[in-house]
């Protein structure tokens, strides 16, 4: 195992300044999402990040809606949101009972009606990019890497007259994604939309930081999210309500870790290794170890006890008053 040696300055980032920060998730067929989105919320209360955008790589016209009601409920209602319009999945959640996709719009109030109804992402982004100093701007991607693909090739505009690869390369200092599955297989995000998974990992400009399905699939949260005694939280409502169909002792944590990771950097949690994601035309991927490539695996340290009640600490973080 070839253990990288990074500067600490990127692990401890957070306590200088917040982390500026893009959340692109595909918010629907699993509700890990909703607990990263929760987990980020409350680093940015305690000072750690700048959530600047969200955007949604999956066309579920629920996606939009249940972004902006957990950004509504942790006192964030304005931050700016997109949603992909070109070629992208479409897929709600797999439960065939109680759909939290569908309870959440029902349950709290949001003044985007439908996905299909959000900015076009690309402008979302090329916007918070455009607006940022350079090389200071983190992307994590718990979803599909439809957005990120249109946000590549995306043309000069008058938002600013660089391209979206140009933008990229001046602007952001790493993508964290969770993504792959690791030596090798077949991972949901990324054979969703092969083709974009494919472009990304071969032309995205800088580093990426990659918490494989190995990583979250080990760690089981949301159990103390459901037993919370608050009233009127989607969080809990969405945890509470999916556990009690899929395992009442917590949900895998996938998308959880690449927000954490994204902000507070790896070096506590994990260790990593340096190489090559490969992405195949049918979304198949492997790994290849190299000293010179600029992805990065995440690899097991922390033990998953810990791990878990770190994640959890921040899950049942309630709302700071504003």
């Amino acid at each position: 195992m070839l253990v990288v040696t990074v500067s600490l300055s990127a692990c401890q980032t957070y306590k200088q300044k917040p982390v500026k920060l893009i959340f692109d998730t595909d918010m629907a067929p699993d509700y890990d999402d909703v607990g990263a989105l929760a987990i980020l919320h409350a680093m940015a209360d305690s000072g750690e990040v700048e959530i600047l955008a969200a955007g949604s790589s999956n066309k579920c016209e629920t996606c939009i809606p249940c972004i902006e009601i957990l950004n509504t409920y942790f006192g964030r209602p304005d931050i700016p949101l997109g949603a992909v319009k070109g070629e992208a999945p479409n897929i709600d959640t797999w439960h065939g009972g109680l759909r939290w996709t569908s309870e959440l719009p029902k349950r709290y109030a949001h003044k985007i009606a439908r996905t299909s109804d959000a900015e076009d992402v690309v402008s979302v982004y090329r916007r918070a990019l455009s607006a940022s100093p350079d090389t200071s701007i983190t992307i994590v991607t718990v979803g599909f890497f439809s957005g990120m693909r249109d946000l590549l090739q995306s043309p000069a505009d008058d938002i600013s007259p660089m391209t979206g690869k140009e933008l990229v390369t001046a602007k952001v200092k790493r993508l964290v994604s969770m993504a792959g599955i690791f030596l090798e297989g077949r991972e949901f995000n990324v054979i969703n939309d092969a083709q974009a998974s494919q472009y990304v990992f071969e032309n995205w400009p800088t580093e990426i930081w990659l918490s494989g399905f190995e990583i979250g699939d080990k760690i089981l949260t949301g159990k103390r999210v459901a037993a919370l005694e608050v009233s009127n939280s989607p969080v809990k409502d969405v945890y509470e309500m999916s556990l009690a169909q899929d395992n009442p002792e917590g949900r895998q944590s996938w998308d959880l870790t690449a927000a954490l990771v994204a902000v507070r950097g790896w070096k506590k949690y994990f260790d990593a290794e340096r190489g090559t994601m490969v992405v195949l035309p049918d979304g198949y991927n492997r790994w290849e170890k190299s000293d010179t490539g600029r992805h990065y695996r995440l690899i097991e340290k922390m033990p998953i006890p810990e791990l878990t009640k770190v994640l959890e600490d921040l899950m049942i973080h309630q709302p700071v008053k504003k």
